[in-house]
């Protein structure tokens, strides 16, 4: 009798006996980055009626093990294949649920934590006005700078120290790293509290210390909606984000109330009671364990390297630089920052200077915050619809602010025209945001999104600080506001165009499927019976090569 066995040059491995072709088909391709698994199709049983020698068995290399040559029947050897089947039903497992109970409590976990954090950082400007009066008070100078710097220091390092956050969110797990976020942030309040009066030491409690924290609990706030939502994962990251402008929109009056009847005292301590509940939300996030490289590389039989190099691998998520499409839409990203905070800053001032006594100055920031939540909501939808590209989406959003900011000097005296393009800046500003998300699972996957976020956040921090005061020294040598907006809608429009670039960027096929990994299976078809060619084989687009032949006699 004759035994072929085929095997390619990826592990696939097929074996013919006599002249029936009984195929047992194992995918055991395996690299130091992923693993795919297939689904195996049992071989059926038949009779045989050839009069072949019951004592000559066929063992192959991969304890697959062909018995006797008659009636009976063949015996897969177990471990490996009980394995795989174990391996198909935890993929089953991971997939994200779309709904349910704990899906949508992490849904309103998230929401929370982004209202909390970001309300209490977009609300500094009432801090500043109480802290200036009380350095005032004490005697100190340049007392505009010091407390102003103080509310800088927050938001940068909330961006900034993002990367580390997703460093960490992939090293010690995304509820540990969001419980620990709103230690921090708690601490840092708590601590500002205590040396309310002291500039010098809010740098590091308020700023550094409540930015560390903040950023700690915001990454892994939205990481963890990739583990539980997928086709709604553009409506979810909507809600979630429209949690800043529900949050912004009742913060004012809360802050304004505390200041009233308790100084900024307690203020501050109030703000450290309400921050605590961010370390309560963490408790929720329980994420859909995804496998790592490193225990995928243990299954398969392979020993990681032992370098310095590889263990910065299990640090540093490098694979997402590796990706040519992260990496052009991350830098088009913060190109188009630039300019894209500058009306959220300078707009008071601006109305408060070019319009009639009786606008009010406050007024655009709530038209921009009201539909900036509306806008993260009905785009968030708009992404989950089938056919939608999101990168495009996005592009549009960039366009549109960049347009609108260049029409802010226009406006006057016409007060309404200028409210109405600030209800159209924040509809798009809230498409911007929503889709960050969602675009960083659809090109990175969700092992890389994590860190993908993060890398991306920390570079936005430093057009969104840089790019204020640039306007505010452009309006002190000009006296108008005219230059600054036109030149600040520049580079939103440059950003968007740099992300066509997206479109003509090719990934390879590794790539591809470490995005959007396939469900494999092998046809029982695929098999066939009398032959000695796998020519209609194909496993994964790939093509077996020539057969091995062994002679058994």
């Amino acid at each position: 009798m004759t035994a072929t066995r085929y095997v390619d040059t990826n592990g696939e491995v097929g074996t013919n006996v006599g002249s029936d072709t009984r195929c047992v088909i194992e995918n055991q391709r395996a690299t130091g980055e992923m693993m795919t698994r297939v689904k195996v199709t049992p071989v059926e049983e038949r009779q045989d009626n050839d009069n072949a020698d019951e004592s000559d068995p066929f063992i192959d290399n991969n304890h697959r093990q062909i018995g006797s040559l008659s009636g009976e029947s063949k015996n897969i050897s177990t471990n490996k294949l009980e394995r795989k089947k174990g391996q198909l039903d935890d993929d089953d497992d991971q997939m994200p649920p779309d709904g349910g109970v704990r899906a949508w409590m992490i849904m309103l976990g998230s929401f929370t934590i982004n209202g909390i954090l970001f309300s209490v950082i977009n609300s500094y400007s009432l801090i500043f006005l109480k802290l200036s009066e009380i350095l005032r008070d004490a005697g100190e100078t340049e007392v505009s700078s010091k407390a102003s710097l103080v509310g800088s220091l927050t938001i940068g390092t909330t961006f900034f120290l993002s990367p580390v956050a997703g460093i960490l969110t992939d090293r010690i797990g995304i509820q540990m790293t969001t419980f620990i976020g709103g230690a921090l942030a708690f601490g840092g309040m708590l601590l500002s509290s205590i040396f309310s009066t002291k500039v010098e030491i809010l740098y590091l409690t308020y700023g550094v210390m409540y930015g560390l924290g903040a950023s700690l609990a915001y990454t892994p706030s939205l990481v963890i909606l990739g583990h539980y939502f997928k086709r709604y994962l553009g409506l979810v990251n909507g809600v979630v984000t429209a949690g800043s402008s529900v949050f912004t929109t009742i913060m004012p009056y809360l802050m304004g109330s505390l200041l009233k009847r308790f100084g900024l005292v307690g203020t501050l301590r109030g703000l450290a009671v309400l921050t605590s509940v961010v370390m309560m939300c963490a408790i929720l996030f329980k994420p859909i364990p995804v496998p790592s490289k490193a225990a995928l590389a243990a299954e398969s039989g392979l020993n990681p390297e032992s370098t310095f190099r590889s263990k910065m691998k299990t640090v540093v998520n490098t694979s997402i630089w590796k990706r040519k499409k992260y990496v052009v839409w991350a830098s088009a990203i913060p190109l188009a920052l630039f300019g894209y905070f500058v009306p959220y800053v300078h707009i008071a001032n601006f109305v408060k200077r070019v319009f009639d006594n009786d606008a009010n100055e406050r007024l655009p920031i709530m038209c921009i915050g009201i539909t900036s939540g509306i806008g993260r909501l009905v785009f968030g939808y708009i992404a989950d619809l089938p056919r939608v590209n999101r990168i495009l989406l996005q592009q549009i959003s960039f366009i549109s602010i960049g347009i609108l900011t260049m029409l802010l000097p226009l406006t006057p005296p016409y007060y309404p025209i200028l409210l109405v393009i600030t209800l159209l800046m924040g509809l798009f500003d809230g498409c911007f945001i929503s889709l960050l998300g969602p675009i960083a699972f659809d090109i990175c996957g969700r092992e890389g999104a994590t860190q993908a976020i993060g890398f991306l956040l920390g570079m936005c921090s430093i057009p969104l600080t840089v790019g204020p005061p640039i306007a505010g020294l452009l309006f002190d040598h000009t006296g108008s506001y005219t230059i600054p907006f036109v030149l600040a809608g520049i580079p939103p429009i440059i950003g968007a165009a740099a992300m066509f670039l997206v479109r003509f960027v090719e990934e390879s096929p590794q790539e591809s499927l470490k995005s959007h990994p396939p469900e494999e299976s092998i046809n029982a078809d695929a098999c066939l019976n009398g032959g000695n060619e796998l020519g209609h084989l194909r496993i994964n687009g790939t093509t077996p090569a020539s057969p091995q032949t062994n002679e058994d006699t």
